[in-house]
């Protein structure tokens, strides 16, 4: 389910990362949509390869609310999820809801077999140049 959000509550993730830069530009919404599920499919296959094929090279994740690095660059990702992938051989993301607006992708999504316990947490893509090139995880 796809959902577009007003100006104001753009304006409000803007101040939320503090001073990060979303131009949220005029760009087809099929194309951040396309790579947000492009990665979600991957990791569900759990196939590595194809999960950072849209990721750019330089990506940043940083988990929030503490904006702590989690991983940077996409062979940081690599060593990080080869080894989630193949020994959480259940893990599963279902996505609960997903919102677009211009080059951002929000996205609910409900974790099982990473954990004892699902859980749920929301990811913040911010697509550059036609590439993931950074990510937020509130947990």
């Amino acid at each position: 389910m796809m959902k577009s959000f007003s100006p104001i509550f753009t304006f409000l993730l803007t101040l939320l990362f503090g001073g990060l830069s979303l131009h949220l530009q005029a760009q087809s919404k099929t194309i951040p949509e396309q790579l947000a599920q492009q990665q979600l499919d991957a990791y569900n296959a759990r196939d590595v390869e194809a999960f950072l094929k849209p990721y750019a090279d330089t990506v940043a994740i940083y988990s929030l609310p503490e904006h702590k690095l989690i991983a940077k660059g996409k062979e940081q990702m690599r060593t990080i999820y080869a080894t989630m992938f193949k020994t959480r051989t259940k893990l599963h993301c279902d996505l609960r809801n997903r919102i677009v607006e211009g080059n951002v992708v929000i996205d609910h999504e409900h974790i099982t077999g990473s954990r004892p316990d699902p859980f749920d947490a929301v990811a913040v893509y911010y697509i550059a140049g036609d590439k993931i090139a950074k990510v937020y995880f509130f947990r």
